[in-house]
């Protein structure tokens, strides 16, 4: 028996039923505006280690989270109990609650003409995707294991293979005059292989595939040789002499630094005087290589949406264009703090209110092969960074690294226990070539990009 045989499909239209009757629950108890959020979902991880099950979970929930504006006061609240007259009570709680909040005149709905007017199909569900069975799922993850641990005698131990599977359904509806709902699912797999190294040390590395569709997923085996692949050529890694030069970012890599980017552009943070970027839409920011935009429309990818979550139709954002800032992205609080309308890029969970939030935020692919890319005297090529060492407010990078030195165009031997350094705006001034090879595994997408001077401290 399949799991999609032991729990009804996420559903999305009865997501909606229950969100509007839950507005119109709201309306009732004396709201003066109020947004509803639904979601419904189910979730499959299965675990194997060394070739054998570690864990299997299985899990589903139903919630909703429920916002009311009463007397420019504003009050949030969520529950799992979806029965009316649970519902019916929460709402009246809730218009209570927020005759304790203080007023805040910024934080009304956005207008209702600014509402979503159509739901576009973005192909974000795979029906291929239910039929996936903790047995399946079982066989995928000791596929890709096997395949790692059988590549090479020095693979020693494992971390284990994980094969996971969501489904899901979300629903919005709010009084403003919007209610939408849509569905998708996704398929994730991940190898994590270990090897001795000299002096007792363990080295372990990993790779990964992650879509939406069931048949765009690599294969197990590709991803568990793959991930033996860079497990193995960490063997041997050592320091490197503390210097300034050229660090290379592998798109793994590049896609962390992306993600912190994407915390500096935010309307939130602008407002708040949280970002270095503050007042500087317009100048550079970056190199002119750099281009970044957020895109909620691309079909089938991990991060795409129909609409935000306040029910405003979303749309791609170029935040930067040819290393100038073009835009914040803002939610319709963030717009109104700023004097700027919505971006479209509200996001919200169960239990909280909107706040600003990216999709799919891709930088820019170029047109120069990685290889070339590495085609320096001396540098730094950098696949994982650890720990956290960015400060939003002034701009201060820094953070451990591992990957491989470079020389003479070559990857000459792994480099770990490195720091990496630089003032963030430097940083992406200091861009001087991107790749063409995007990474568009997950919603935060980068190619490699290679920096033309950072600080590296080592021995």
């Amino acid at each position: 028996m399949t799991a999609s045989d032991r729990r009804p499909l996420p559903d999305p239209a009865a997501c909606q039923a229950v969100a509007e009757q839950m507005l119109s629950f709201a309306l009732r108890a004396g709201a003066d505006a109020a947004e509803v959020l639904v979601r419904d979902g189910s979730e499959l991880e299965v675990k194997i280690r060394l070739g054998e099950p570690e864990l299997v979970k299985e899990a589903g929930s139903r919630a909703l989270g429920l916002r009311i504006l009463k007397d420019n006061r504003a009050a949030v609240t969520y529950t799992s109990d979806l029965q009316p007259d649970a519902m019916a009570s929460l709402a009246r709680q809730t218009v209570e609650l927020a005759g304790l909040a203080e007023p805040e005149p910024l934080a009304a709905l956005p207008a209702r003409e600014l509402m979503a007017g159509q739901v576009p199909d973005l192909e974000l569900w795979d029906d291929a995707v239910p039929s996936l069975d903790v047995r399946e799922a079982m066989r995928r993850a000791l596929r890709g294991e096997a395949a790692a641990r059988k590549l090479d005698s020095r693979i020693t131990n494992s971390e284990g293979a994980v094969f996971g599977r969501v489904m899901g359904a979300m629903a919005f509806a709010t009084s403003a005059g919007f209610a939408g709902s849509y569905r998708g699912t996704n398929v994730s797999y991940v190898v994590e292989p270990v090897c001795d190294d000299e002096g007792g040390k363990k080295r372990n590395g990993a790779y990964w595939s992650s879509s939406r569709y069931l048949a765009t997923l690599l294969d197990e085996e590709a991803v568990g040789i793959e991930a033996a692949r860079r497990t193995l050529a960490k063997l041997g890694s050592r320091k490197v002499a503390t210097a300034e030069m050229p660090v290379i970012f592998a798109p793994e890599a590049a896609r962390s630094l992306l993600g912190q980017l994407a915390g500096v552009i935010s309307g939130g943070a602008v407002w708040r005087r949280s970002t270095y970027l503050a007042q500087r839409a317009g100048p550079p920011v970056a190199s002119p290589l750099i281009s970044v935009v957020d895109d909620p429309h691309l079909r089938r990818a991990p991060g795409s949406r129909p609409f935000d979550a306040e029910g405003l139709a979303t749309r791609p954002n170029v935040v930067i264009s040819e290393g100038v800032l073009r835009t914040f992205l803002c939610d319709t609080y963030a717009g109104r703090k700023l004097g700027r309308p919505s971006t479209g890029s509200a996001g919200r969970g169960i239990g909280g209110g909107p706040h600003v939030s990216t999709s799919n935020f891709i930088l820019r692919p170029g047109r120069t092969p990685p290889a070339e890319i590495e085609q320096v005297e001396g540098g730094l090529y950098v696949t994982e960074l650890m720990g956290f060492g960015f400060n939003g407010v002034t701009g201060d990078y820094s953070q451990g690294a591992g990957g491989f030195w470079i020389e003479k165009g070559e990857r000459a031997y792994p480099v770990s226990e490195i720091t990496i350094s630089a003032n963030f705006d430097d940083l992406w001034k200091g861009v001087d070539a991107v790749g063409s090879d995007l990474d568009t595994r997950s919603s935060v997408q980068a190619p490699t990009l290679r920096v033309s001077r950072m600080t590296v401290a080592g021995r």
